[in-house]
């Protein structure tokens, strides 16, 4: 009589004296995980580290980074345009005084980040 994980379509292998059951993990996604997903990996594993265990034990570790790493470059990308718009940071200021147009956009960027973290990264 075949048990019921045989039934399922289940094998077994000898190992010894023993017969264990050849279980795989579904495959996950090969979306990207990029500075972002890497951040929100590195919280998890030191901040929330049951969410972390959790999130890899269900096979959703790699999903939850690369939709972080979406949601965080979507927003980060939106909020840089944003500020420079209304800060009036142009191609013309660029072009006219790079030195000034580096300056404002590495604080926009900074602004950018802190948001991208308190919202996503670390909430």
């Amino acid at each position: 009589m075949k048990s019921l994980f045989e039934q399922m379509g289940g094998t077994y292998t000898q190992q010894g004296d023993y017969y264990l059951p050849d279980l795989k993990l579904p495959p996950e996604e090969e979306r990207p995980v990029g500075v972002w997903g890497q951040r929100r990996l590195r919280y998890l594993q030191e901040h929330r580290p049951i969410l972390y265990t959790n999130l890899k034990t269900s096979v959703q570790l790699r999903s939850h980074l690369a939709d972080v790493e979406e949601h965080a470059n979507a927003l980060f990308l939106r909020l840089v345009k944003d500020y420079a718009a209304s800060e009036g940071i142009t191609e013309q200021l660029k072009a006219e005084n790079p030195m000034e147009w580096v300056r404002r956009m590495n604080g926009v960027r900074a602004r950018a980040t802190e948001v991208v973290d308190t919202e996503i990264l670390f909430d």
